[in-house]
């Protein structure tokens, strides 16, 4: 089995589901859960519960924080090739989660710190895919280590991340960015930003073009749409859809991400791919927080 290593943030998770309307200058009522996160982290934790073999490369501050986030990922069978900051803080971020949609209040902490030998560090000789967390392109701080990242004699796949820090550097220097990737993902608020308004085909297509590889627009509920670089698209409809009922979305862009790559890894067709995608996806929206059931 080969390997995929896994580049971006651990973080740890402090989320919130409200039990109502939030009410400002007030109280409001929620189910609290202080658990593992970071797009990078949670995607590796996907990985490693679907059966494939994954290294997960970031920094994390030497405090108890950065224990407890290492301790969980090699518990879930991830790989570690974490380094640890002295005086630095593991990032943290507080979500807000109420009617399937969640807001980020974020302190990136000792994610800030990656550099392009951490990435370095990671690899070894089983590596044939790198996945990149979008977050680690968005920072100014960690720019440097995630393009030397996309330079991998390996193939890419980056998730575009998040849609205001986004807007804020820009669709044309992103798409510069991961320009010759394999692979980008993107939900329907990340491809209007770097692709526009437009149908999701449309916005599909226009990003499989700039980055000269494959684009797929993850739609929610509504399935999601793989365009290939020569235009060509493959849908999965709602129909086709896992239906379930949403707890909390948290980490669910996550579990797709990870879906996809186990299925492309193994060899799946493009409908399938974004079937098994949309299946561990849908699974994540079922629970509070961003990794795995036990894991």
């Amino acid at each position: 089995m080969t390997r995929i290593l896994v580049v971006g943030d651990v973080i740890t998770d402090v989320v919130a589901v409200l039990g109502g309307p939030f009410a400002p200058g007030s109280d409001t009522p929620a189910t609290i859960r202080v658990a593992g996160g970071g797009q990078a982290a949670n995607t590796a934790a996907w990985l490693a519960a679907a059966g494939v073999p994954v290294t997960l490369a970031g920094v994390a501050g030497d405090d108890q924080a950065g224990d407890t986030r290492l301790a969980e990922l090699s518990a879930a069978g991830v790989t570690t090739a974490v380094r640890r900051a002295a005086g630095a803080v593991t990032g943290t971020i507080i979500v807000l989660s109420a009617g399937g949609e969640r807001s980020m209040i974020t302190e990136r902490g000792a994610n800030l710190l990656l550099r392009p030998a951490d990435v370095d560090a990671a690899r070894t000789p089983d590596v044939t895919r790198l996945h990149l967390s979008g977050y680690a392109l968005l920072s100014e701080a960690t720019r440097p280590a995630a393009r030397h990242a996309l330079r991998q004699n390996a193939a890419t796949s980056v998730d575009a991340a998040s849609a205001e820090p986004l807007r804020q550097v820009g669709a044309q220097a992103f798409l510069s960015w991961v320009r010759g990737c394999d692979l980008l993902l993107a939900n329907a608020d990340e491809a209007a930003v770097l692709a526009g308004p437009g149908r999701p085909d449309e916005q599909a297509r226009t990003l499989a073009a700039a980055t000269g590889g494959t684009a797929v627009v993850k739609r929610g509920a509504a399935g999601a749409i793989w365009a290939s670089a020569d235009g060509s698209l493959t849908e999965l409809p709602p129909s086709l859809a896992a239906s379930v009922t949403p707890v909390d979305p948290t980490g669910a862009g996550d579990a797709f991400a990870a879906g996809l790559l186990a299925a492309l890894l193994h060899g799946a067709s493009p409908m399938n791919a974004l079937a098994a995608a949309h299946a561990l996806g849908a699974r994540a929206v079922t629970t509070i927080g961003a990794r795995p059931p036990g894991r």
